[in-house]
């Protein structure tokens, strides 16, 4: 089936029902999880002709109910590591939660393997190309906070990742609706392809375009890439929207409908969307801005001022702290997806079970992230310390970080990477373990050190990259030397609220870094027995005391963590 050119709107009187767009409170939109979340920077992914390989594909393992990671090593041609992290990437980005593939533990996943069908639509979108970065509209403020070069250059460029995003024209990551109406669009030029690898010939007519029909179960599949409403969580499927199949008895299966007649309602409902998101980036770039901006950066502030922007599809945003510190629970949050962007100079609690999580553009910060049950995704980051309990963790284009993590899967390392440092899970609140519980997420399971570096360049990245570093694998990360690691304080500014029973860190440390820990807590006790033994008169207990909280709050000062306490305080 060829690429479908953009639909005439239809009338509302229309009298083929087929042909009328959902209601605007029922309409269609891109699911953005697989787009943020779902690309893999592998060149075997990213075919020439997508149509005509996977559709091969799916002919070559539709005898299969499940295709598992060896079965996809197979036909793909790729490593055994590469169709794990397939099957592991596809399970974090699935629109079905009671897909078997979401459902297996972290160790099965391999076995349990991928509907045929939802694999052609993930491979198919490797095509995709990232929307490029546009101007900040203030650019002189950006200027104001983003930080220098960095003491070293990278091979592919001498700027920090951030120099690297924002270079010359102060470029800056695209707004939401931007985002939204760019993969709308993709799929528009792609929708014809995409039904095809979903629809069957009818029998005794060959496989012909005008032959190809879609049942309600195909339709659904369709559900990985759009959605019906602001929120998947609706729980309105393509097959209730759609009014092929409206009114199907629930009894009997489906009368399959042609695959022409599908496309052109899909056609028509994305033409409808793109319509509705055009008039509100023109409405939003030529009017006043107003505080349910999605793209408004929020003032500098502690974290009993700042505010968390909602988005109506689910995610919150925490943009622009600078200087501050900043504390969300449960509670506080709008959705179950966190973006961190841009934030600068601060130490930023997040403590809640989550969906997806993404950290974007922020500099010499701490950034704790709760439980987040799918993916995060950390990029053009620069001396950050993340840390973070997850089921995967991709890092990518970030310089001189730190990542504490208790991960369920390999963390994957892409982009320009320049010294990194991995380390074992280091903190815990009241709630961690209710929140990891909640998530999904695996104690007993930390791959943490199990690193997996793809290339250095990204192949659905719109930004120019130099020749002959196509092939070139991404720097990986070191581990932090045990003497170094150490434990990471969350206040309990919530005191007794909490209802949690997490006492300690719930990940095992590796034995290296027990010890270690050991051992450093044995030598703060004998240095309190030592002070505490040692004979003084109370006024030089006095003095000791004095100059000991001296150097303590010269301390906060030079560290900067004076702020926090400032902060918090006014909580």
């Amino acid at each position: 089936m060829a690429d479908a050119a953009e639909p005439p709107s239809t009338s509302t009187s229309d009298p083929n029902p087929s042909a009328s767009p959902v209601s605007p409170s029922s309409q269609i939109h891109p699911r953005r999880e697989p787009f943020e979340h779902g690309l893999l920077p592998i060149p075997k992914l990213i075919f020439p002709d997508p149509t005509q390989t996977l559709g091969q594909l799916r002919q070559k393992l539709a005898s299969q109910p499940r295709v598992d990671a060896a079965a996809l090593a197979e036909a793909l041609q790729i490593s055994a590591d590469h169709a794990r992290l397939v099957l592991d990437t596809l399970a974090s980005v699935l629109h079905s939660e009671s897909d078997p593939l979401v459902k297996a533990p972290p160790g099965e996943i391999d076995s349990v393997g991928a509907d045929s069908r939802d694999l052609v639509l993930f491979l198919y979108i490797q095509s995709y190309k990232k929307l490029l970065p546009r101007t900040h509209k203030d650019s002189a403020a950006v200027a104001d906070v983003w930080p220098s070069t960095s003491a070293f250059d990278g091979y592919l460029s001498a700027l920090s990742p951030l120099q690297l995003v924002r270079s010359n024209s102060r470029r800056f990551m695209p707004s939401q609706a931007d985002e939204e109406a760019h993969q709308l669009s993709y799929l528009q030029k792609h929708m014809g392809n995409i039904l095809s690898l979903l629809a069957e010939p009818v029998e005794g007519e060959g496989e012909s375009e005008e032959s190809l029909v879609l049942t309600m179960e195909g339709l659904e599949h369709l559900g990985f890439l759009i959605q019906v409403g602001e929120k998947s969580s609706e729980g309105v499927s393509l097959g209730q929207a759609a009014p092929f199949f409206a009114n199907s008895d629930p009894d009997m299966p489906a009368v399959p409908v042609p695959a022409a007649e599908v496309l052109d309602w899909v056609s028509q409902n994305i033409s409808s969307a793109l319509e509705a998101i055009t008039e509100r980036i023109s409405a939003k770039e030529n009017g006043p801005s107003s505080a349910s901006d999605q793209d408004v950066a929020m003032a500098d502030s502690c974290n009993n001022s700042g505010k968390t922007a909602p988005s109506s599809r689910g995610t919150s945003f925490i943009e622009g702290i600078s200087k501050s510190s900043y504390v969300k629970q449960a509670s506080d949050l709008k959705g179950s997806s966190v973006k961190v962007l841009n934030c600068h100079d601060s130490v930023i609690y997040i403590l809640a079970p989550l969906r997806y999580a993404t950290v974007y553009g922020c500099s010499d910060s701490t950034i704790v992230l709760g439980a987040v049950g799918k993916a995060v995704r950390i990029e053009h980051c620069e001396r950050v310390h993340v840390i973070t309990a997850a089921k995967r963790v991709c890092i990518a284009n970030c310089r001189e970080c730190v990542f504490f993590l208790g991960v369920n899967q390999r963390p994957l390392m892409v982009g320009d990477n320049h010294k990194l440092q991995v380390a074992p899970y280091n903190t815990f609140y009241a709630d961690l373990e209710a929140h990891m519980a909640e998530a999904g997420i695996e104690a007993n399971i930390n791959k943490w050190d199990k690193l997996l570096a793809l290339g250095v360049v990204d192949p659905h990245d719109s930004l120019s990259h130099p020749a002959g570093v196509s092939d070139v694998q991404a720097e990986t990360a070191t581990r932090i030397d045990p003497d170094l690691f150490t434990n990471f304080l969350i206040p309990n500014w919530f005191g007794g609220e909490s209802s949690g029973m997490t006492k300690d860190n719930p990940f095992p440390l590796p034995d290296n870094y027990m010890e270690s820990r050991q051992k450093n807590l044995k030598s703060l006790d004998e240095m309190k027995q030592l002070l505490r033994d040692t004979p003084l008169e109370d006024s030089r207990k006095r003095e000791l005391s004095c100059a000991l909280h001296v150097l303590f709050k010269d301390w906060l000062y030079a560290s900067g963590n004076i702020r926090q306490l400032y902060c918090l305080q006014g909580d």
